[in-house]
Parts: structure tokens; sequence; C-alpha cells
């Protein structure tokens, strides 16, 4: 069954949005979105792939855990996988699991066992003759990381056994706070001036992951265990209640509010009473967990790619309340998107204060008609970010409670743009538009200045080596780089006055800048962080334009004859270069030698492109389109006789009458015939209009075009990516695996399967020096 597009495409945007959360939730543990929205689109993608199985591919998310282990720390091997547990809150699903179960393990009554679901960061513990060797995190399901002498620091993580324990064993279990420690912990920070703690979970993260284990021993961690992994020698365990008592007796801590039932009622009623208990229990739960009891039973139903088969997870629905709105705030966030926030008459909300809430934006506060000093239902969604839920009673309503999103960025007034995107509706194929506001001062403003600094020394931008999250928050703490133009100009003092910078350190940071000095356009287009342009479009614009002064230079219109270049995409290439401060930061960047090739003229094939009809459609004339765009430019005649034409004539050359007069009424317009005489005169600057004579050398084709290269095994001098570049600036494609479509694979030392594969099926294969030499037949 072929994939219709807009599935494929849909597909692709889930994984791309669900691989940035997993990041932000996993790695950075600094969530974007509720666990509520995070499910929905992750239930999405799998009905998705389900429908369509050519959708499903081996790296995606539904075949996953988690996000890669963080920088900085050594990795850890799982012996045994940490999965992940699939999460419901409606009691249907619960259903669903309960006659799934009795229908794969041929029972009329499934004994379960079941527990509180944690809300807090998952670990493994590995003990070897009772003393524990290795702590290590979920990681990716994998590969975590090793956290050993921080879980040394947790009070409640046993260092050392009791006596009769295995030889060797691993242990599951839950890092967290108490409720009290948290609220301790969130006093004290308040109390020394430091940035607040988001909630229970992120603090745990945090706390758990320092790369100091001292800051870890100074936060009132506790843990509680929940199963064995794997175990050595004769402990005879037949049941997770088994696995639980034996837990216990070897000095773990474990949940009290633990229960075996039978059957669905059974679940149910353990999520009823634990949920009644839920505001008096000492740690934070988001949920219970259910699992087949009997181990044997829960060997024969399995596991999927990511998850096993005999254990759910059921969440509580999020508890709300009403509330007063006393203001509305709008907060900028790391990359420019302004999100508009409700102060709110503090109120508790499933045991915690809350005084602000998300509105999410401004579509959002006109569907749900919110005003100033409405009294509103608001929750705490998926009990992390708290949220309104609709307007329960109206306020006064005065003009001035209505709110508006300002045209200047409250921290850095950079112009304010709205973004329009089109949002899916749960799988089906109802769509609405919904605008986003971003502040266009990327490169410059102060609230997107961590994430701005931290993306333009990335591995596939600049790349700047050992320029990562620590360092780039106590630059930007200290007030020593406030623009990336800044980092050319820091001195080894002031790098090693820096906490955990020494000389040596000092000095390979200062390499590496220097270094990333030369680099390529297409780097510096992408690391400089314009909105909507990533890895690949910002090497098609370097291709493309070959010189930032025209890129910088080009009218929406212009970049629109750039291959997936959008006219919303166009727009906010134009918009973040029309910005002063974008523009200011660019040059300095520029004055402190940062270089790169620059090619005299446009690209021959986007030189080509141009014609009268895709002139006329890129202006977007209303009532003309793709057809009469055609028909008009057919009778070979110029944009200025198009501009003076009358209705009559526009209907002789093949418009109905109310087309021809709303291109007329265009035309009528004074702004509109000076941007289309400012296109077409920006055409022949660059060397596209369709009346020049082919430029010579056009006819030369790059080496490598349409050509498909796979990469294996490392070469003498050329990094991959160095290769990739050389590669793609010479109309090549790298894929990742060799197949009939293949035309080189270029083999390094320690070339494994590829190469193998690649000699099954008669690729030519080269080495470094073959693809050097093969790429200077590049050169005229």
């Amino acid at each position: 069954m072929s994939v219709p597009r807009n599935v494929a495409k849909r597909a692709k945007e889930l994984r791309r949005e669900i691989e940035q959360h997993n990041h932000q939730y996993y790695v950075l543990d600094d969530p974007l979105i509720s666990d509520f929205e995070y499910d929905q689109l992750f239930r999405e993608l799998q009905e998705l792939e389900h429908n369509y199985p050519e959708l499903g591919t081996p790296d995606s998310p539904t075949k996953r855990v988690g996000g890669a282990p963080r920088f900085g720390f050594k990795e850890v091997r799982h012996a045994v996988p940490m999965l992940s547990i699939r999460t419901y809150v409606q009691q249907t699903d619960i259903r669903q699991f309960d006659e799934r179960c009795r229908r794969q393990l041929g029972q009329d009554l499934v004994e379960y066992f079941c527990e509180p679901k944690f809300d807090g960061v998952g670990i493994s513990l590995i003990y070897h003759h009772g003393e524990l060797i290795t702590a290590a995190t979920r990681g990716d399901g994998e590969t975590g990381e090793d956290i050993t002498e921080n879980a040394r620091r947790v009070s409640r993580v046993p260092k050392t056994l009791c006596d009769h324990v295995p030889t060797e064993i691993e242990v599951r279990g839950e890092v967290l706070f108490l409720k009290k420690d948290f609220e301790r912990l969130r006093h004290d920070f308040q109390a020394t001036g430091h940035p607040g703690l988001k909630n229970m979970r992120n603090a745990a993260a945090g706390s758990l992951r320092q790369e100091d284990p001292e800051i870890t021993a100074k936060r009132p961690l506790s843990f509680f265990a929940y199963a064995i992994a794997r175990q050595s020698g004769e402990a005879r365990i037949e049941t997770q209640e088994d696995s639980l008592i034996l837990l216990e007796r070897w000095g773990f801590p474990v949940a009290k509010e633990r229960r075996t039932t039978k059957g669905l009622d059974g679940l149910l009623k353990f999520h009823d009473e634990i949920g009644k208990k839920r505001s008096n229990l000492s740690y934070e739960i988001d949920g219970v967990v259910y699992k087949v009891n009997n181990l044997a039973d829960q060997a024969q139903l399995g596991f999927t790619f990511r998850e096993p088969r005999w254990a759910i997870a059921h969440k509580f629905p999020p508890e709300q309340v009403v509330t007063e709105i006393v203001g509305i705030d709008l907060q900028v966030g790391r990359t420019g998107a302004l999100t508009p926030i409700a102060r709110l008459k503090p109120v508790d909300v499933g045991g915690v204060t809350v005084t602000n809430a998300t509105l999410h934006n401004l579509d959002e506060i006109r569907r749900k008609k919110v005003w100033i000093h409405d009294f509103v239902r608001v929750q705490r969604a998926g009990d992390v970010i708290p949220e309104v839920v609709k307007v329960e009673r109206e306020g006064p309503r005065d003009n001035a409670d209505w709110f508006q999103i300002p045209d200047r960025c409250p921290v850095c007034d950079s112009k304010v743009i709205r973004v329009v995107k089109e949002i899916r509706l749960k799988t089906k194929s109802h769509k609405r538009e919904e605008a986003t506001y971003r502040c266009i001062g990327g490169l410059f403003c102060s609230a997107q200045r961590t994430q701005a600094l931290l993306h333009f020394a990335s591995r596939r931008a600049m790349d700047i080596e050992g320029l990562g999250d620590r360092l780039v928050h106590q630059l930007v703490e200290k007030r020593l780089v406030t623009t990336p133009a800044d980092l050319y100009k820091l001195k080894a003092d002031e790098l090693v006055s820096l906490e955990r910078m020494g000389n040596l350190s000092a000095r390979h940071v200062l390499a590496s800048i220097a270094r990333s000095r030369k680099t390529t356009l297409a780097r510096f287009v992408f690391a400089i962080g314009i909105p909507e342009v990533g890895e690949s479009t910002a090497k098609d614009l370097a291709i493309a334009f070959g010189n930032l002064a025209r890129l910088i230079d080009a009218m929406p219109e212009t970049l629109r004859y750039v291959p997936g270049i959008g006219k919303s995409v166009a727009s906010a290439i134009s918009q973040f270069f029309d910005d002063v401060h974008n523009q200011q930061v660019i040059t300095e960047l520029r004055k402190r030698g940062v270089t790169w090739q620059e090619e005299e003229k446009v690209n021959p094939k986007i030189a080509d492109l141009p014609n009268l009809a895709n002139f006329l459609d890129i202006l977007d004339i209303p009532g003309l389109g793709k057809g009469g765009a055609k028909a008009v430019a057919s009778n070979g005649i110029s944009l200025k006789a198009i501009v003076n034409s009358s209705e009559s004539t526009l209907a002789e050359w093949g418009l109905a009458r109310a087309r021809a007069h709303q291109v007329r009424q265009f035309w009528n317009v004074d702004d509109n015939r000076k941007r289309a005489f400012d296109f077409e005169a920006q055409l022949k600057a660059f060397g596209m209009h369709w009346e020049n004579q082919p430029v010579a050398g056009h006819e030369t084709q790059r080496v490598l075009e349409g050509k498909v290269l796979v990469l294996t095994g490392v070469l003498p001098s050329l990094k991959r990516e160095e290769a990739k570049e050389l590669i793609e600036r010479e109309g090549g494609k790298v894929s990742g695996s060799v197949s009939n479509k293949t035309d080189y694979v270029v083999a390094g030392d320690a070339a494994g399967s590829k190469l193998d594969r690649a000699e099954q099926l008669g690729v030519q294969i080269l080495d470094e020096s073959a693809l050097l030499k093969l790429l200077k037949g590049s050169k005229h």
C-alpha cells in the first residue's frame, strides 16, 4: 500500500517533534510540553505507523526509549534494556489491556501487581557481593549515563546490602524528591536568588546528573526500588510481588502502597483508592502501574521494541480548580517564541501553589475567549505545567483587559513576527491554522542568548569543541558573552576564572574557537539560527546564492526560487536579515575574522529558473493563479506591459472578466507595482532574469550531480562531515545504506558490513585519495 504524501509528511513532522521533546525531557531535563501533549503526539505517530507499515523505520522514536546520554558522563550499556511503559488515562484503554492479556494468556481472570507511578528519574543499580559498583540512568534504553558517584550520594540508595544476597544483582528504581524535601529545597533556592525549580521531576533529574557529585550530596533526594532486572544465584522469584518482598528484605526502600489483585475491576478499584490518597502521600505520583504478576506469564506476553506487553501505566486526570486571572505577561522562549502567561490569584492545585499558567498562544486565548480578570478553570497538565482550561465566569471585561501581542519583543525590542503553521487534530483529516509569534532578534535577544550560543557552537554549525551547556551558561551568567561575536574576543584569563576551567581546558576552547573562524557559508547560515532554516535548507541557500551579501539582500520572492523554500520560510529568512540587531552581530562576526569561500555568481541552476509565468505566480496576485500567470505570460510581453494593461486587455490574454478585475485592482496599488519592479530588478542584478542570455559555463555540470555515495569506516585525513560537505558541494547525495541505487562507496579503515554489501552488489569502491581525485575533476 502506497503512503499518501500528506501522511508521510505528517509522520516526518511527528518524528522530528517527538525527538526534540525527547531531548528536552531526557537529556536537558527541561520539557517544553506536558506529558499529556507528548502522549498525544506519540500515539498519533504510532497509529500512522500501524496503518502504514511502510512508514516504520528502525530509528523511529516509537522503537526507542528516551534520549541519548548527555555529554560529560561515561556511557553504560544496559545488560537488560530499560524500557518505557505505555501510558493511558481512559478506562477503555485499561479494559483493552486486560482483554489482550486474558486472550493471549488463555485465562479468564489475570492476576496483576499494582503500584504507584513515581514521578521521578529511572535508574539502574548493579551490586557485586552486596556492594554498589555501577549506577546508570535510563538514557535511550540501551545505553545510559554512568552516575555511580552521584548515586552514592543519595541517602536512600543502599551502598552495601545485607547478607544472603545473590553474587550479582541489577535493581531498577526511581530517584525523586519527597514533597517536604522539595519544598524545603525550593525555599532555599528562592532565598539565595537562584532560578526557581520548575517541578519535582526536573529538579530530581538535574540534581542527580550534576558533574560535581558533592552538589548531588547537598540535595535531599530519595529512592524507591521497583524491580529486579537480573540476578545470579538460586533466589527463587515467581511473581512481581516476590520481587518487591525480596528487595525489601535486601534493604531497599519500596512503596508500601502496592497490591496484587485480579481482573479489570481490581485494577480500577486500586486506581480509585490511590487517587483519593494521592494528596496525602509523601511523594509525588501521576498515576499507577499495572503489571501481570506472574513472571512466566510476563515472558509469554513478551515485549515490543520499546515497551513490555505485560505492563501499563494508568494516569490520573489532571486536577482542576477555579481562580482569577489578574494579568497576562509574555514569556520569550529560548527559540524566540512568545508565550502568554496568565498571572493568577494564588490557588492550590494538587498540593502545589500555582500563581502562573500558560495560555499557549494568542489563538488559544481567542478560542477560549479569555480576558484579564475572568475567573478560569486551571489544571496542571500532565501534573507538570499549569494551564488555563476554560473561562468559568466572565470578569468586568473592560477594553484594557483584552490582550494583544505587541509589535516589539518585550525583552530586546526586536520586531515580533507572526508565523502561521498548520495543526493536525488527532489523527483525522481535521486541520486548523495556528499562529506563533516570534522575536526575530535571535543573535541579540537575551532571552534566546544561551540557546543561540549553543546552536552556534554545535557540531553541525561552527563546530566549537568544548563549548557545552555548563560553559555557555557561565559565559552568559558572567556577561562575558552576549552575542556569538563575543566568543571571538574571549581571553584565556577570562575562561580560567570560570568554575572547573583550568589553563589546559581554556587553551583547548580558545584553539577550537580560532579554528572555527574558517568555515563554509552553509555552516555559517545554519549557525546564526534563522527561524525555519535547518541544516539542509542552509546548504540549499548557500549553494543557490553562493554569497552572504546576496542572501541578505534577497527579497522573499527571490528566495522562493530556491527549491523547497515556500512563502513562510522565505518571509522568515528575509525578516531575520532585516533586523538591525542581527545585522550588527553578523557584521561583528566578519570583523572578528569569520570567513568562508564565496562564489562570484548565483548558482547556474538557480539563475536559469525564472520565467515570466512563475515570476507572476510568486507575486501572489489575487485572481491570477498558476493557470492565469501562464496565460498572461504566453503573450510574450514585458512586466511593464502587464502592469499597465487594462481589464479588457487582460481578458484578451485569457483571463475571465472577474479575474481581470482583481488583477487590475492589484496593479492599482502603488506598493504592489513597486514591489514587482524591485523584484524584477533584483533578479536582473543577480543574473536570474528570463531576458538574460545564458551565462557562459552554465552548461557545466557538477561532477557528482545525481550520484549517490555511502561513507563507511575512518578516512585518513577527512572527517566524515568534511567528506559529506565536499560530496554535496559537487551535487552528490550521501546515503546511510548501500543499495542498487548506490554509485560509489567511500571506504576507510575499519569499514564494516557496508563494504561487504558494496562488494556483493558490485558497487564501485573508492578510498579517500580516489574520492579527492574524482572531486578534482569538477574544478574548471
